[in-house]
């Protein structure tokens, strides 16, 4: 019984990762289109009907691209960086709760804060090994942003954590069946929704991609295949963040097809924030973590938990 069960999630996961991949292929179009839309222009809408084939025909000519290599790289590093990154952004994927209940480990929390602390080490060795010393900037750029909000991030989903008392993305689903928790945390979910832009290292916090300082941060020496699986680990990583939106705060009812919906329109918010506003100065961007979101976010954290020793001690 035991082994039909194993097949059957490796099964289920390669299906989830397939139409991971296919969201990402549609959600690098929407943004163009929508990118489009918000300059007065089409966007692409020359193959196919209105540009649907797009992404895929992008896809070929990425990897088939001749893949230029450094001279003085550590090539070992510099090659495995890029796919150990999207294994990273897809095994994410693995702690969201699925009809079938697929691994539907009791600590998903805690595994989504362990594997997205590791992918900054992906982005550190892809600038370092690259021997570039731009891409060094822009990987040292990256890493201390994505350090720094990765702090505001975990005490803000430790104030969800007091209000649901587990560590389960599941119970998410059950404690916000009669009232959404975006409404009882405002505040906090306005933070985790800045706080995700940085960590995805997205407009108005693109610091590693400064393309007017840093030509394209981290990955100015990545071309073809290289630089494709680092654009895909991006985009999944969008994808799951927003999907993290939706099971924090609106709900998160899997088994309805609004969580689909709600998962696109936060998807839309990503590239939306990406056609409105401009890039922010670093030393900002630092005061904004450490200054602002870090005190806030510690001061609700106190808040909750004291809400739940109230709520203890009227029980008892």
């Amino acid at each position: 019984m035991f082994y039909k069960d194993f097949i059957m999630m490796m099964f289920s996961s390669l299906i989830l990762l397939i139409f991971i991949l296919i969201g990402v292929a549609f959600l690098t179009l929407m943004e163009r289109k929508v990118l489009g839309y918000i300059q007065i222009r089409k966007g692409p809408n020359k193959v196919g009907v209105l540009g649907i084939p797009q992404p895929f025909s992008d896809a070929i000519k990425l990897f088939t691209k001749e893949s230029i290599i450094p001279m003085m790289s550590n090539f070992n590093l510099y090659y495995l960086s890029p796919i150990f990154n999207l294994f990273l952004s897809l095994l994410l994927w693995m702690c969201m709760p699925f009809f079938s209940f697929l691994y539907n480990f009791h600590l998903g929390i805690l595994f989504f804060l362990s594997i997205s602390s590791l992918s900054v080490y992906t982005i550190m060795i892809a600038g370092w090994s690259s021997n570039s010393n731009y891409s060094l900037l822009g990987g040292i750029r990256s890493v201390a942003q994505t350090i720094s909000y990765e702090v505001s991030l975990s005490i803000i989903l430790l104030s969800f954590l007091f209000m649901i008392s587990s560590l389960n993305l599941v119970n998410l689903i059950i404690y916000q069946k009669y009232i959404w928790l975006i409404y009882l945390m405002f505040p906090l979910c306005l933070i985790w929704f800045v706080s995700s832009l940085a960590e995805t290292n997205r407009t108005p916090f693109d610091f590693a991609e400064g393309e007017s300082e840093l030509v394209s941060g981290f990955n100015v020496e990545y071309s073809s295949g290289g630089f494709a699986l680092i654009f895909l680990a991006e985009y999944s990583s969008i994808l799951f963040m927003s999907m993290l939106c939706s099971m924090l705060f609106l709900g998160g009812n899997i088994y309805s097809f609004t969580f689909f919906l709600k998962l696109g329109f936060m998807s839309f918010l990503w590239i939306w924030v990406r056609g409105t506003l401009p890039r922010f100065r670093y030393d900002k961007l630092m005061y904004l973590a450490w200054k602002s979101f870090l005190p806030v976010s510690l001061n609700f954290l106190y808040f909750f938990m004291g809400l739940k020793l109230l709520n203890f001690s009227l029980m008892l």
